[in-house]
């Protein structure tokens, strides 16, 4: 269960995870900044090194870090070495921003990592769906409706509880690229709002429930 934080107007400490241009994190230090958001990016974290986000870390001013899969022998180590350095951080959630890694969720973070999705989970999600394959299986499918899901990671693909999600129309004429721009525009909206929830303290776990509760 996610714990209400003690005091609510303390920024809640976070570590954002990318692998490519940052556009998740550079939305949240947008809003940040406008004091739209009470949250403290404490670390970026980046599978490679050449991920165009990390700029956006430098910018601000946050400690950045590469942690390559190709280090270590296997996933539970490169596992271990991300969550260490989130500890080593005091970072109480990990916000995967475009993060192409699988990583294991040790027992200490479990819903303590959320996950954008572009398409309304449970339609549309698991091992293979990423990025343009989301929207062409949508279309492909003749679904009327698509959309993101902010959700909790879990140690399956896509499975954690999910936080909210948002709706878009499939249009006549889409196609991924102009249905990935919609739904683009509709989680530049939920991830913030969804962080806002965690922030204030209002989110509780009932397996896979997830209850917001009502503003103070």
């Amino acid at each position: 269960m996610m714990q209400a934080d003690a005091n609510p107007k303390r920024p809640l400490p976070v570590a954002v995870l990318i692998s490519g241009g940052g556009t998740t994190l550079r939305n949240l230090l947008e809003r940040i900044t406008a004091g739209r958001l009470n949250v403290e990016v404490r670390l970026v974290i980046s599978s490679s090194p050449t991920a165009g986000g990390l700029r956006f870390a430098e910018e601000a001013s946050i400690p950045a870090e590469v942690i390559r899969r190709a280090n270590f022998a296997d996933q539970d180590a490169f596992s271990q070495a991300l969550f260490d350095r989130c500890r080593a951080a005091g970072v109480e959630l990990i916000v995967m921003g475009g993060f192409l890694k699988r990583v294991t969720i040790p027992k200490d973070f479990a819903n303590r990592v959320i996950n954008i999705h572009p398409a309304l989970i449970p339609s549309f999600c698991g091992e293979g769906f990423y990025g343009h394959r989301v929207h062409e299986a949508v279309l492909d499918y003749g679904a009327k409706l698509s959309g993101c899901t902010v959700h909790f990671a879990d140690n399956e693909y896509d499975h954690g509880p999910v936080i909210l999600q948002r709706a878009v129309p499939v249009l006549d004429g889409d196609t991924p690229d102009t249905l990935a721009a919609r739904v683009f525009e509709a989680e530049c909206e939920a991830y913030p709002e969804a962080l806002a929830l965690l922030a204030a303290g209002r989110v509780r776990v009932e397996g896979r429930c997830v209850r917001i509760d009502e503003a103070g």
